[in-house]
């Protein structure tokens, strides 16, 4: 039994691992940050025709903020609440 106790606690740790690595928050943040970079640098030294076009708003500046901000908070919120790998039910055996 010591050595499926141990495979079992193998799986589990790989399981857990498997969980944290695919969590969508970090596909989300990750995204949103590198467009948010992209856009911020769009924004920065807008034309005069895109400053006309938005009325003289700094668009993909301000944009690209707040996507970073969201990229960031998507992040945050993983790295201070990991996913925790589904517990499998416990079947009941019958022992008679």
């Amino acid at each position: 039994m010591s050595d499926l106790h141990k495979e079992v606690s193998e799986l589990e740790r790989k399981s857990a691992t498997a969980a944290r690595l695919f969590d969508i928050r970090r596909i989300i943040g990750g995204l949103f940050v590198v467009y948010g970079v992209i856009v911020t640098i769009a924004g920065i030294s807008p034309s005069n025709a895109d400053l006309k076009k938005a009325e003289g708003v700094h668009i993909n500046l301000w944009t690209g903020l707040a996507m970073l901000a969201l990229g960031l908070f998507f992040l945050i919120w993983m790295k201070l609440r990991p996913a925790e790998a589904p517990v499998a039910p416990i079947e009941e055996t019958d022992a008679g």
